[in-house]
């Protein structure tokens, strides 16, 4: 199996924004909580991803595509923070894997790549969210993330019940 995991400029995410959103749509309707309810309209996942793309147009998001063959089965994104007392860190939102590909190390591997990444352009401490007794805690604890704590209720899980959520960070270095 040759996967391939590749940044994408603003042009690509519109030009793949409805792989991007199949993606999205699989990720939903698997349970995953990644911000949207149960059914996800095509058409809402589309138009999601394309507004993605002014961000990383101005730099506050950078945004990773893993692909299978010809397949989108994959993605990672770190958002930036715009305040200058932030500008150490970063978010890393939206990691996807498609259903048929886990198990295969792809979330490990998107994760790293925006680890580093985020090396690189200097920022020492990342930090994400989860649904908590998720399959994506495994995940986090495995890569050396350390959990902060929890949220009670909040956000619904794609099915529109309110969940906690961990949160985790990870200090990095070059």
């Amino acid at each position: 199996m040759t996967v391939t995991v590749r940044s994408v400029d603003a042009l690509q995410v519109r030009l793949l924004a409805e792989e991007l959103a199949d993606l999205l749509t699989d990720t939903v309707h698997g349970g995953a909580s990644v911000g949207f309810l149960a059914p996800l309209d095509r058409a809402v996942a589309v138009a999601w991803w394309k507004e993605r793309a002014a961000a990383v147009a101005a730099g506050d998001l950078a945004v990773w595509v893993a692909r299978f063959d010809d397949r989108l089965v994959g993605t990672v994104s770190l958002a930036f923070p715009d305040k200058p007392n932030s500008r150490h860190r970063a978010e890393v939102v939206k990691l996807m894997v498609h259903r048929g590909a886990r198990g295969l190390g792809l979330g490990r591997r998107l994760l790293t790549t925006a680890e580093e990444f985020a090396a690189a352009a200097g920022r020492t401490l990342l930090h994400l969210d989860t649904e908590s007794d998720s399959p994506a805690e495994r995940l986090y604890r495995s890569a050396g993330w350390t959990r902060a704590g929890e949220i009670p209720d909040y956000a619904a899980s794609p099915d529109g019940v309110l969940r906690p959520t961990t949160l985790y960070y990870k200090s990095i270095t070059r």
